[in-house]
């Protein structure tokens, strides 16, 4: 019988292998699809996306939430979550179906009519996974919920590049999205035992309901808050402006995904079943918050520090504007996965409202500081997005703390050493590596200098993280 140590390091493991083969191939593809695209693709693809995120999480309503904090689901629970999002997805997509001239009247881009309503059938393809994803979720099955979305990934990155070479611009984009979500439904379907029957206890949405509820509130805003500059770009700027920013937010998800994916494959489960012994659930918090900081603060301030390079020669100097949003975007990103683990923490706490009540403060703080400051352009509002978000860290924490014994200085010291090794080692990068002309020359020496560096710094300073991450990839290796 595995332990909670061990299914909690098999998660993060296939977590991690998951999102570092998914972001290898968000790279390749995000290249290729650059390259062959304009701003203004990515930029109309931007301006729906939001409403796809919201219908979402309307159709799961919070449910696939409800059963992982659920400490023994029964089949007639899955079939209630599972038969309430295939109604809930149908009747959505139909609304969207004839909202869309509203939707392009909002960014007065006429051809976003038939691009949502053809973007929006992944609606119906995703409500019949849910479940299914909860159940592989909640039974730790990280390894088959990698596999299928790496599959899902190659095949539809694959048919979008294609589109894209043979001039289908922006539906190239739309059809990468709804293929994902279709490979993805069904192979979590193959990979699942569970089935779906007519035993439904609906009483599990009524008892749910009150959790529920507020984590679909929190999602909707979560997501708002995310795509707050995409929607108001597309409101008082062009489809090419909204591009330039899209693409620099995509290339920092990447990054931010691999960590956040890695962790939250097991974070509300492992918290979940430890929450009745409060000292135990703290020391997992902390010690997902040391993992977290170990990678997130050298890999996003690393890719700060090449993203004009990296830009440049990837996708071509059409996007040197996005480059420069990259930068400063990098900075709130590398607090990001932090911030997430503090946020499930409260989840697995029960403490749906303080999730949700945090999220709304930060989605309405950041929407009238953005309709404010809109008028002075766009770097303004990038630049008030990433200290918004810096500083709602602290408030995250502020609600942990709390509920826990968590103090700020043990936060602080949980993830500041990472983070001014990481800043510390990129100056030292950029200044040595500052005359350099040459771009690939540069941006090659800057990663291999910094991932040194920071290797150093971690051995030099006895980092457990470190020791404790080698031996368990030493161990893996060992056993194939």
């Amino acid at each position: 019988m595995e332990s909670l140590k061990e299914k909690t390091a098999k998660g993060l493991f296939w977590g991690g292998m998951n999102n570092g083969v998914q972001q290898l191939l968000g790279l390749v593809f995000g290249i290729i699809l650059g390259r062959l695209l304009d701003p203004s693709d990515y930029g109309l693809i931007a301006m729906i996306t939001i409403y796809s995120l919201i219908a979402t999480a309307l159709q799961n309503s919070g449910f696939s939430t409800a059963l992982v904090n659920e400490k023994e689901p029964k089949d007639s629970d899955y079939n209630a979550v599972f038969w309430f999002n295939i109604f809930m997805g149908v009747v959505i997509y139909v609304i969207l179906f004839f909202s869309a001239p509203l939707i392009a009247a909002f960014n007065d881009e006429p051809r976003l009519v038939s691009l949502c309503r053809y973007a929006f059938i992944g609606i119906l393809f995703s409500c019949s996974g849910a479940a299914q994803a909860a159940y592989l979720f909640k039974n730790l099955r990280a390894k088959q919920l990698a596999k299928a979305s790496i599959i899902a990934t190659i095949l539809s990155s694959g048919v979008a590049a294609v589109m894209a070479w043979q001039g289908f611009s922006y539906w190239s984009l739309a059809t990468q999205t709804n293929l994902f979500i279709l490979i993805s439904t069904l192979l979590r379907w193959h990979y699942s035992d569970w089935r779906p029957t007519m035993k439904i206890d609906f009483g599990f949405v009524r008892r749910a309901f009150p959790f529920s509820v507020k984590i679909l509130i929190s999602d909707v805003l979560t997501h708002v808050n995310n795509n707050v500059m995409n929607i108001l770009l597309g409101r008082y700027f062009s489809a090419y402006d909204t591009g330039n920013y899209n693409q620099a937010y995509q290339w920092n998800n990447k990054c931010t995904s691999l960590i956040q994916g890695m962790v939250k494959q097991v974070d509300q489960t492992v918290l979940v079943s430890v929450r009745d012994d409060r000292e135990r659930q703290l020391a997992v918090l902390r010690k997902m918050v040391r993992f977290a900081a170990f990678i997130s603060f050298p890999l996003l301030l690393g890719f700060g520090l090449v993203s004009k390079e990296f830009i440049v020669l990837a996708i071509g100097e059409k996007w040197l504007v996005s480059a420069q949003y990259l930068q400063w975007i990098c900075v709130c990103g590398a607090v990001l996965p932090i911030s997430t683990l503090l946020a499930d923490f409260l989840i697995s706490r029960g403490r749906s409202d303080t999730f949700m009540g945090c999220t709304l403060a930060l989605g309405l703080l950041q929407i009238v500081a953005m309709l404010i400051l809109h008028a002075y352009g766009i770097a303004t509002m990038v630049k008030t997005y990433v200290v918004l978000n810096l500083v709602w860290l602290f408030v995250w924490f502020f609600f942990v703390c709390k509920d826990t014994s968590y103090t700020l200085l043990q936060m602080l010291k949980d993830i500041m050493p990472f983070a001014l090794a990481a800043a510390g080692v990129m100056f030292v990068t950029g200044y040595i590596t500052s005359n350099i002309e040459n771009l690939w020359l540069l941006l090659l020496s800057r990663c291999f200098l910094a991932a040194v560096l920071y290797y150093a710094v971690m051995r030099l300073a006895g980092a457990q993280i470190l020791k404790e991450t080698t031996d368990f990839m030493m161990n893996k290796i060992k056993k194939q």
